[in-house]
């Protein structure tokens, strides 16, 4: 699996990274404006018992008493019977209990309405459940219980849009501190998401990622059998076309030199199979790059260009969340080619993001030990050793992991990525100024990495929270490569954090438009759809979200 150069963090974890416990919960810790104001309340409860009528006030007074009093026993019959599993009485008691309830008595009612709905729910009529709980959270439009009974309710009708602003109401009105709520929110979030996702990649146009990005990713193959090949200058055939191209950086008119060679079915028809799949991979074209794969990995090919097809679709099964064919390719290239570390290395990047650290970093050792001289392998090597240490509490490796981060530093000074993954790793010791003096020696080594900028910015809020220059860094990565989606998917969380919910929405937008598999587009609609409700709540109760 190919490194994007950007971050080696599952993208999920940025909301951490920023301080957040889910996405949904962005923007609590800035919450200005009190959901209850505590005097104001007592002041209502002192005026709704002392306001009476002037006409026949101890009659009226008696006549509500007898009335709520009865609401009351009926209410208590009916929960016995609920919890009895009587489900129809339980309903038909919260009815007379509804009938007999003085309309003054707001709260009250919405507690029987609350009550019925959990008959209703017991019954799984989603429907009942969602008009209930309408009506209870009229009455009391704070009602927590009415919310995420509703929230329950509109996740099993399939409508989880009002899903996820009920239980975002839910959050807030908690403030964030019930983990069963902040559980649900998530899980509603992740199916919003992947919704949303897989109608957006449906009409999706593809996009051509950065000349960086591509260079990138090309760098992550040590033994890529493309980039090898040696031509003619003087080569007029489609693969020629597209290998001149690739060497070029005139990476749009590629697909089209590719598909020349096989149309022609000239020499280099396997290689151009490969070649194409490679982009459309980097285009998001997964069906049609799934098929070349296929073709080239069923074919007479080359061991070295099978075994890169099997890796680059490895690769897109671990983005479609089908580890399992992932796991099955790599393990048929390392039966094909044994002694070729590209095979370890992308394996053990497959393992880290799955968080298996034994597996990972097993594989990195292998993939050293075939190519020690490969600084992106090498790099990745220490960062996995350094997170299996983390995670094991084990100080001694994670002494040594630093020791080999800086002797990889001596080793290969010119890889950009040692620098920035060792910036990672002190980040979480919180050493700012080593880290931002790594991050500068990386831009010395390649200033047109925009990513660099989006790491400096974030050291700048892990540091002193100044999100005024780490919003001035990011908008420098972005104007250095306007396709840089993780600019605009730490920015947009940065809004969220700073309260400019609508800001958010737009940043959010425009990093879906450069993503290429569901899987990013899951994650980024999930913390676009966690804004938009938090948004559509804020208005509701006018809360203030933002940074003063």
């Amino acid at each position: 699996m190919a490194s994007t150069g950007s971050t080696p963090f599952p993208k999920w974890q940025l909301a951490i990274l920023l301080g957040a416990p889910l996405a949904i919960g962005l923007g609590y810790l800035y919450l200005r404006n009190r959901l209850e104001d505590p005097e104001k309340k007592k002041i209502a409860e002192l005026k709704a018992k002392t306001t009476i009528s002037l006409d026949n006030e101890d009659n009226n007074a008696k006549a509500s008493e007898n009335a709520l009093d009865r609401a009351m026993k009926l209410k208590g019959a009916g929960n016995r019977a609920f919890h009895a599993g009587e489900y129809d009485k339980a309903i038909s008691l919260y009815n007379e209990a509804i009938e007999a309830c003085p309309p003054n008595r707001s709260e009250d009612l919405a507690t029987f309405y609350q009550n019925r709905s959990a008959c209703y729910e017991k019954r799984d009529m989603w429907e009942q459940v969602k008009e209930d709980c309408t009506y209870a959270l009229k009455l009391n439009e704070k009602y927590v219980k009415a919310f995420l009974r509703r929230s329950r309710a509109a996740e099993k009708s399939g409508d989880l849009v009002l899903a996820l602003e009920d239980v975002t109401s839910a959050c807030i009105l908690e403030k964030f501190q019930v983990q069963s709520s902040l559980v649900n929110a998530d899980r509603i979030l992740k199916a919003l998401g992947r919704q949303h996702a897989r109608e957006a990649l449906a009409k999706r146009r593809p996009v051509m990622p950065s000349k960086h990005f591509i260079k990138t990713y090309f760098s992550a193959f040590s033994e890529d059998p493309i980039t090898k090949i040696l031509l003619d200058d003087k080569g007029t055939g489609g693969f020629a076309k597209a290998k001149q191209a690739l060497d070029a950086q005139d990476y749009d008119s590629i697909v089209d030199a590719c598909t020349e060679e096989l149309n022609t079915k000239g020499k280099y028809t396997n290689e151009a199979l490969l070649l194409r799949a490679t982009f459309y991979l980097l285009l998001g074209r997964h069906e049609e790059a799934q098929a070349d794969l296929a073709k080239v990995i069923d074919s007479d090919a080359t061991v070295k260009v099978k075994v890169n097809s099997l890796i680059k679709r490895a690769s897109l099964y671990t983005q479609l969340e089908n580890t399992e064919r992932c796991l099955e390719d790599f393990a048929r290239a390392s039966q094909l080619d044994p002694n070729n570390s590209d095979i370890y290395h992308h394996r053990g990047q497959v393992y880290l993001l799955l968080e298996r650290m034994d597996e990972a970093t097993a594989e990195f050792a292998k993939a050293v030990e075939l190519n020690p001289d490969f600084s992106i392998a090498y790099i990745q090597k220490c960062y996995a050793d350094y997170r299996h240490a983390q995670i094991n509490k084990n100080a001694g490796a994670l002494t040594q992991v630093r020791a080999d981060f800086e002797k990889a530093l001596e080793r290969f000074p010119k890889c950009s990525e040692a620098y920035i993954l060792f910036g990672q790793v002190l980040s979480d010791q919180q050493e700012w100024s080593r880290v931002e003096s790594l991050f500068d020696s990386a831009l010395s080594i390649d200033p047109s990495n925009a990513t660099l900028y989006v790491h400096k910015g974030l050291v700048q809020l892990q540091k002193n929270t100044d999100f005024e220059k780490a919003v001035k860094l990011i908008n420098k990565a972005i104007e250095m490569d306007d396709k840089c989606d993780f600019a605009y998917e730490t920015l947009g969380t940065i809004e969220v954090q700073r309260g400019n919910l609508r800001r958010s929405l737009e940043l959010f937008e425009k990093a879906i438009a450069l993503a290429k598999t569901e899987l990013e587009m899951t994650h980024l609609f999930s913390l676009k759809d966690a804004a938009a409700a938090q948004l559509k709540v804020s208005e509701r109760w006018g809360l203030d979200w933002t940074v003063s």
